[in-house]
């Protein structure tokens, strides 16, 4: 092995968000193999002022802000025959940055994170190339297409049919297709009847998610009861997810528990996230400085998401805090933990409604099954452990010098 040229949609720092988590830990894994070259997407000068915490771990990096319009990318999309979310993501200078390290002669391995920058790599590359696809997107799209106006049906229909194909594509010209989880990793063979197809598994780092570690506590505290829901808040299950819960649990929960609040605590809540907090008992707190403080002081957690794909890290998180969780069926997906005994999946918000009712009316029962929970995390989602089948996708443990 020679140096690795490393592409993800945004950039791994800080390890803020469920994607970057991700990207965050497969390229601190990489680091330790061989010399990286980082190529990336800066959403905001905020994500921006985090290019310098590469510097010292990796070789070089080419951290771009991406402003372009989503009007754009769609009409580019339109002409071109090409995806929208490819589109959104295509810079001729990353295109140019990546050429030129290829070119040095020194990168024997590509590992691109996440499907829209596949298109970075060049179709005569003769290394490794590893896809990160992380989540079947062309499936989500899909989901879209049922429901909305019939402008954004017919948009998200395409997305899903034109991102599908490309998905096909990209997959055949890889080594390794990486998936989150078993079942997105069996739903993406199927579709592309990809003969290289695994699953990666996301991790958690149960020594910085620790009940007992240090951080700042709710000041003032709230009054019990309190629900959490973390999440980032311009994403659309998520903004699906609260709003659903907020307008349709609530009311039944404060029937019982007049005092519960619901805390949807994440950056970024669009408008129609910020007016559920004219609801009673909803609060929406926008971007916090720390979401332990926030995960330590709830009696429960929910995750009741109707659409999701592969591993939520909401999820992993908050058990890895010794909370009780209450996921959906949707939420719980690709997550090896038992009902019942390491968290609650629920069918909908009725029985949602139902167990964080019950679960407030006994806290002894939380705080059992988050002691399971955490101990559960620590001993199957180690970031290191999840990691392990890199070492042989990049060639270790064989005749390939590191």
């Amino acid at each position: 092995m020679r140096e690795i040229l490393f592409l993800a949609h945004r950039i791994p720092w800080p390890a803020d968000r469920g994607d970057k988590i991700r990207s965050h830990h497969i390229l601190k894994r990489l680091c330790e193999i061989a010399p990286v070259h980082v190529g990336t997407f800066a959403d905001d000068e905020r994500d921006m002022g985090f290019a310098e915490a590469m510097d010292g771990l990796v070789a070089s990096r080419h951290v771009e802000l991406r402003s372009k319009p989503q009007w754009q990318a769609g009409l580019e999309g339109l002409v071109t025959g090409q995806p929208i979310s490819v589109r959104s993501f295509a810079s001729r200078s990353i295109q140019n940055w990546v050429d030129a390290t290829i070119a040095s002669g020194q990168i024997s391995h590509i590992f691109c994170f996440s499907g829209q920058m596949a298109q970075y790599v060049p179709a005569d590359f003769d290394g490794c190339f590893i896809m990160d696809f992380v989540d079947v997107d062309s499936a989500k799209f899909e989901s879209y297409a049922e429901e909305g106006n019939a402008f954004m049906r017919w948009v998200n229909r395409r997305e899903g049919r034109v991102l599908g194909k490309f998905e096909t594509e990209i997959a055949a010209r890889a080594n390794a297709s990486l998936l989150v989880s078993e079942a997105e990793a069996e739903l993406f063979q199927r579709r592309t009847a990809a003969s290289t197809v695994m699953a990666l598994g996301n991790g958690i780092d149960t020594g910085f998610y620790d009940p007992e570690g240090h951080y700042k506590k709710l000041h003032p505290p709230f009054p019990d009861p309190l629900i959490v829901f973390t999440g980032q808040m311009d994403y659309r299950p998520n903004i699906e997810a609260v709003s659903d819960f907020a307008q349709h649990a609530m009311p039944v929960i404060r029937a019982q528990h007049p005092e519960a609040t619901f805390a949807i605590v994440g950056r970024s809540p669009t408008q129609a996230v910020s007016d559920l907090s004219m609801l009673p008992g909803v609060q929406v707190t926008g971007a916090v400085d720390d979401v332990r403080t926030w995960l330590a002081a709830a009696d429960v957690v929910v995750a009741p998401l109707r659409i999701a794909r592969g591993i939520q890290n909401k999820v992993l998180e908050a058990m890895a805090m010794a909370k009780p969780v209450v996921a959906s069926l949707a939420a719980a997906e690709g997550i090896d933990a038992e009902h019942g005994q390491h968290f609650f999946v629920e069918e909908n918000v009725g029985a949602e409604a139902a167990r964080v009712c019950a679960l407030l009316a006994e806290p002894s029962s939380g705080l059992s099954i988050g002691k399971a929970a955490r101990a559960h995390v620590i001993n199957h989602y180690g970031w290191r452990s999840q990691l392990t089948p890199l070492d042989r996708l990049m060639g270790l443990g064989t005749d390939d010098p590191q």
